[in-house]
């Protein structure tokens, strides 16, 4: 990738790539760390996202840095408060959270370090986030205390993305949660790209072959893998395979 490119085109160029999410809560130690760099590396991952829920500021500049020494994967801070952020990383997508109705997650974190981002040298990735349901309690509403769109208001996840887009956010984020039992619907994926080609990013209970290959069918621009990966890094040889194979794999996109 030429080192002019912004990380924006190279989300709008992508079909079916893969971001690592790493959540210093969990992995915050070399030994955790360089795994899953190591694999990455020899798989092709195109982004590590880093940030979490719940995550110590503290944590987020160890992780980045660590990433940032042994890698030049580029690394996007995918915050969930103010406190989680570094001027360290390449990126960040810059969240409203536009599923729920909770001020905090729409702008008040947003003014609280609005200064320190705006003068960094990070590029800022404006991204509309919405929550699905995951069919769990995902950390993300009970912290922000919203509740996902429900799995069929496909209509309402439509309405919502394209507020986003006229907002001028330049991503729309859907997300399951981290360790959803079901992952975002396809027909909600589906709805969203008849009416825009922007960008959409999906995470959350992507844990098969069968959804890497129907979310890269559908085109989604990036694909976010999480707590698979946390719990077997074995699945590396899975993504690689897709990653491999992604641009002659073809199946039947089903809901």
């Amino acid at each position: 990738m030429n080192s002019s490119t912004t990380l924006l085109q190279q989300i709008e160029n992508s079909n079916g790539n893969i971001a690592i999410l790493i959540d210093p809560e969990k992995t915050n130690t070399s030994s955790t760390l360089l795994p899953i760099i190591q694999k990455s590396h020899q798989v092709g991952v195109t982004f590590f996202f880093v940030g979490g829920s719940t995550v110590r500021k503290k944590d987020i500049e160890f992780v980045v840095n660590f990433i940032k020494k042994e890698s030049e994967i580029p690394v996007i801070l995918f915050p969930g408060s103010n406190q989680q952020f570094t001027p360290y990383a390449d990126g960040i997508l810059y969240l409203s959270l536009l599923s729920g109705r909770n001020p905090k997650y729409l702008i008040e974190q947003h003014i609280e370090n609005a200064l320190e981002v705006y003068q960094s040298n990070v590029e800022i990735l404006p991204t509309a986030y919405l929550v699905i349901d995951g069919e769990n309690d995902s950390s993300v509403t009970k912290v922000s205390q919203t509740k996902p769109i429900k799995r069929k208001d496909n209509k309402l996840a439509l309405k919502t993305s394209l507020a986003g887009i006229l907002q001028g956010k330049k991503i729309i984020y859907l997300d399951s949660g981290s360790g959803a039992k079901k992952s975002v619907p396809l027909t909600i994926i589906k709805e969203i790209k008849k009416y825009t080609k922007a960008p959409i990013i999906i995470g959350g209970g992507v844990n098969s072959t069968k959804k890497l290959i129907s979310f890269k069918n559908l085109g989604v621009s990036i694909i976010v893998i999480g707590n698979k990966i946390e719990n077997d890094l074995n699945f590396f040889n899975e993504i690689n395979s897709f990653i491999s194979n992604k641009n002659d794999i073809k199946i039947d996109i089903k809901n």
